[in-house]
């Protein structure tokens, strides 16, 4: 069997794609660089990187039992990180049901060899990528998302670019 890329993410339903589309529109045009699909949009909780295809559903069992409360994220700013050449939606406050979650994927991770990133965690969603240096700019209109869970999700590279698709849907009830 093969290894397959894997992250756990934020998935937007197709309501909180279009919030999104419609707030952004104005922005993304004036960024030089390579839109990403927005059925491509989340936001990353944890990188998991190369994992063996038969061990996935042993994963889906170490995370079944984890959930988390409802909670917000306020999208205020496009801003440009050089490191990745990316522009992105980010969000300044980390809520604590979010770092709640992002830690307890962590640590059902450890049984899988995994270390956590060493790295600061900013919530974002990578909307351009390969991106020339750009100011941040503020959002005419705030866009706030509300979660309630999580997906594990499979990066698959193809002929027209790296597709996104959650491998096992959580029950949520998202806004």
């Amino acid at each position: 069997m093969s290894d397959k890329r894997l992250f756990f993410a934020l998935w937007p339903t197709d309501r909180q794609r279009e919030s999104l589309r419609e707030v952004i529109r104005p922005l993304v045009g004036s960024v030089e660089g390579r839109a990403v699909d927005r059925w491509n949009w989340h936001v990353t909780l944890v990188f998991i990187g190369k994992f063996p295809e038969q061990r996935v559903e042993e994963l889906l069992t170490a995370v079944a039992g984890i959930s988390c409360d409802p909670f917000r994220l306020r999208f205020d700013r496009m801003t440009f990180w050089a490191r990745p050449k990316i522009a992105c939606l980010h969000t300044v406050t980390v809520p604590d049901e979010l770092t709640e979650l992002k830690s307890s994927l962590e640590t059902a991770l450890l049984w899988f060899d995994r270390q956590p990133e060493a790295l600061t965690y900013r919530p974002h969603i990578t909307l351009a990528r390969n991106v020339r240096n750009f100011e941040t700019q503020t959002l005419a209109r705030p866009v706030e998302l509300q979660w309630s869970g999580f997906e594990l999700m499979e990066s698959e590279s193809t002929t027209r670019g790296v597709h996104y698709r959650p491998l096992k849907q959580q029950v949520r009830h998202d806004s």
